[in-house]
């Protein structure tokens, strides 16, 4: 296990401890940052959220953490759930971590919740699949921050569907592409509009060619690509070959990031519709931050990336808030204190765990648009909390009382 973490020691000298100091286990917080440094989801998570909640941590040890002992420890997930909650539990057992920031794979969301619950250890999540707030629901234990499967349905499907209008989806056949295409019918049909149907590729997508076809001849508006990553690049380029998004029928992606934007260049996807929790151009606090993230990073922060940034915040304020690092006892008070920092506006934590803010829709700028290396969307739509994420009405987590 010893080659897969490195800890990163961020600490202050105890100028005076605080009155909580008393209550805070092995007298320091620990938090351990769980992620992907060498795989698919490298450039989104990985050295950037390590980045993220450094300057969380040295932010709350300029505010509210002082003379508090604050550590963090990372390592690699690789992907692999049995690899991750390896070394989650080798960090609680033996390290004394507190919280696990990150872990940004379908597999280790599912995985770890249970071994969070049963140590009494606190999760946070910056997105990722809806059944952390649902049927696989922890409250006491996780919450989850940025983003989840229906928000990046939801926030498009909600605003671009009127009577009538038509979509048609290309869907990855797995897990992530079922719940986005099921969430896109229930979404779209509610609205008034028409789920023309859907075509499904293989994961990881070799040529999509033949669904685009399959897509454009359906005569749908909106043509959506529900999946991710890879398969979300190779989508754009070939919809841009077959002129799709070009005139009457709108490409939409469900999960598209600034870093695919960046990877696709304008030229391609320019005009692709989408959805995102965190842009670093919303104002003038969110350009703030990411201009600092850039200096330590390199490049500008993902919504992940800021989502770890924002949550490990958070919860820092409420472990000084509360005088204690208790599992329960701290998202008690996250619930409590305020959500206020850089990267999220109009927030609130649920009971559920689900943290609601404002949502985006944007519009990917035309190459001549553009002002700057970063400069690649325009804010079509802000969407509050309440309108974007699943209504708490509705959520299948069994420890709400309907």
């Amino acid at each position: 296990m010893k080659g897969l973490a490195s800890a990163l020691a961020v600490t202050t000298a105890l100028l005076g401890a605080l009155p909580a100091a008393a209550e805070i286990s092995d007298g320091a917080v620990k938090i351990g940052v769980l992620t992907d440094m060498s795989g698919v989801y490298s450039d989104i998570t990985g050295k950037g959220s390590i980045t993220a909640a450094r300057m969380a941590v040295e932010d709350c040890l300029k505010a509210e953490c002082q003379g508090v002992k604050i550590e963090i420890v990372s390592a690699d997930h690789q992907n692999k759930a049995d690899i991750g909650s390896a070394i989650a539990r080798e960090w609680i057992d033996r390290q004394g971590v507190d919280v696990l920031a990150d872990m940004s794979n379908a597999s280790l969301q599912l995985a770890i919740p249970p071994l969070l619950k049963d140590k009494n250890r606190v999760g946070l999540f910056p997105g990722g699949t809806a059944r952390l707030t649902g049927d696989a629901c922890q409250p006491d234990h996780v919450v989850q921050w940025m983003w989840d499967t229906y928000v990046q349905v939801a926030g498009i499907a909600n605003h671009l569907t009127k009577p009538g209008t038509k979509w048609y989806l290309v869907t990855a056949d797995y897990a992530l592409g079922h719940q986005l295409e099921a969430d896109a019918k229930t979404l779209v049909t509610a609205r008034g509009g028409t789920y023309v149907g859907s075509v499904r590729h293989a994961f990881p997508a070799v040529d999509l060619s033949s669904q685009l076809l399959t897509a454009q001849g359906s005569g749908a508006d909106l043509i959506a690509l529900a999946n991710a990553g890879g398969d979300t690049v190779a989508g754009i380029k070939t919809a841009r070959d077959f002129g799709i998004g070009q005139d009457k029928q709108k490409l939409v992606a469900f999960f598209l990031t600034a870093m695919d934007v960046k990877s696709v260049g304008l030229a391609s996807a320019q005009g692709t519709i989408l959805t995102e929790g965190f842009y670093w151009n919303i104002d003038e606090r969110t350009r703030a931050f990411s201009e600092r993230f850039k200096t330590a990073h390199g490049a500008v922060p993902s919504a992940i990336q800021a989502g770890v940034y924002s949550s490990v915040r958070h919860y820092l304020k409420a472990v000084v808030a509360a005088k204690s690092d208790e599992a329960k006892t701290v998202i008690a008070k996250m619930r409590e204190v305020p959500i206020e920092d850089e990267v999220v506006r109009n927030a609130k934590l649920r009971e559920d765990g689900r943290m609601v803010h404002d949502f985006y829709v944007f519009q990917v700028k035309k190459p001549a648009e553009s002002k700057g290396e970063w400069d690649l969307y325009d804010l079509v739509a802000t969407i509050p909390g309440d309108q974007a994420f699943r209504p708490l009405a509705q959520s299948a987590c069994p420890a709400i009382k309907k």
